[in-house]
């Protein structure tokens, strides 16, 4: 009986450890410090490209590199599901926004999110962000990881509710852990 008891709590040992590898948790738990989301056009777009999230201290940095686009500023978010399989990408939902706030730029005090602003390509179609974003998690009960990074046909005034007045969907990716 005794080796029962044993062997029984020997199993429930290691099924609570492999439980607790499987768990969300922060640094330092198997969680990735970096994140990517590759992204393609919608129907009808050709704007395709990737943008990469990176852990730093408190913050994540990001770096969007995307083509395709047409010259100007273009409205660049964070979107509530990562799912891209609508041919417009309004299965992604609208921008993330977990703590309720109204729509702003990515200085304001009180904005979604997943408001990041404007990409801004230049006159070939090409664009480059480079930012780092202090609401913006890479783990725990608000990270992005699992939701989707989009690209709009114009910029984002940083005023309209709830959007931005930024236009259709030109680009959609999913957010996932990287090496």
């Amino acid at each position: 009986m005794r080796t029962i008891v044993t062997g029984a709590v020997f199993l429930l040992l290691i099924a609570g450890l492999g439980l607790a590898g499987c768990s969300r948790g922060g640094e330092g738990h198997g969680i990735s410090s970096k994140a990517i989301a590759v992204l393609n056009p919608t129907e009808g777009s050709k704007v395709k490209g990737y943008v990469s999230f990176e852990r730093d201290g408190k913050a994540v940095h990001v770096v969007a590199m995307v083509d395709g686009l047409s010259p100007g500023p273009h409205g660049f978010h964070i979107h509530e599901y990562g799912d891209c399989s609508s041919p417009e990408a309004n299965s992604a939902g609208g921008h993330y926004n977990p703590f309720d706030q109204p729509h702003g730029g990515p200085t304001a005090e009180k904005r979604h999110v997943g408001d990041l602003g404007n990409i801004v390509a230049d006159k070939s179609g090409h664009a480059r962000l480079e930012l780092t974003d202090k609401l913006l998690k890479l783990e725990g009960p608000h990270s992005i990881v699992g939701r989707a990074v989009i690209v709009h046909a114009r910029a984002d005034d940083f005023k309209t509710q709830p959007t931005g007045n930024a236009g259709a969907r030109v680009a959609c990716g999913v957010i996932g852990y990287a090496k």
